[in-house]
């Protein structure tokens, strides 16, 4: 086992809360690579960027390919660099966020990235957007552009982890915190414990039926956090 322990976070609505903004910027990108009004869109909690992105289209009677996300995704970025300002004034970094990394980052062998289904330059910019990337290791992170299966995110952040250190990583030596079902299914799925907080959607019973056993209702009470990062 790794002398490590990855802590790999989720973004959206378990650090961060946009407040509406980030759809409107991916209504904005939308509309710029398609050509078409995003009149609804997709489910996106827990999904990655790419599945929302083509079941968007596919709700407005579009086909999209692959080259049609890496369009999308370059006018998302810069919609997000061009309204950052906006980002920070609108959207908010959640209770306990900033605490909790903090917190982490000062426990021996621990290393925090993301996991998210954000594509990285907009994960970056979120985080930086409110300060809460001063101790993510991104080079160890797995994005909305590296697959479309969630729990195939947690593979390729153990992938990078291993390459990065140059001693296998494992799921053992890994912990996922995310608010949403899907973070708890990925998490189980591939093996590693997972802390589900239910500072989204989702309660704290929605998480436990998921299959969490270790919830938080949010990431305030930074000693259950870093006591549950210890035990797992």
């Amino acid at each position: 086992m790794s002398a490590r322990r990855i802590v790999l976070w989720d973004i959206d609505h378990t650090l961060i809360d946009t407040r509406g903004v980030g759809r409107e910027l991916s209504a904005q990108a939308f509309e710029q690579v398609t050509g078409v009004p995003m009149l609804k869109q997709a489910k996106i909690d827990g999904m990655t960027e790419s599945v929302i992105f083509r079941e968007t289209a596919k709700l407005h009677g579009l086909q999209t390919d692959r080259h049609d996300f890496e369009r999308f995704a370059s006018a998302l970025t810069k919609a997000h660099l061009a309204r950052a300002a906006e980002l920070r004034e609108r959207g908010h970094a959640l209770p306990g966020a900033a605490a909790a990394l903090d917190a982490l980052s000062a426990m021996p062998g621990v290393v925090q990235t993301v996991l998210t289904g954000n594509i990285r330059m907009v994960a970056e910019i979120k985080l930086q957007v409110f300060g809460l990337d001063r101790h993510i290791r991104w080079d160890t992170g797995a994005f909305g552009e590296d697959n479309d299966v969630r729990a195939e995110l947690v593979r390729i952040a153990l992938e990078r982890a291993t390459s990065v250190f140059g001693e296998p990583v494992t799921s053992a030596d890994a912990v996922l915190i995310g608010d949403t079902p899907a973070d708890v299914e990925a998490a189980l799925e591939s093996g590693v414990p997972v802390i589900a907080v239910a500072s989204g959607r989702s309660s704290v019973d929605d998480l436990r039926d998921a299959g969490a056993v270790h919830t938080l209702p949010s990431l305030t009470d930074t000693d259950s956090l870093v006591a549950m990062v210890r035990e797992v």
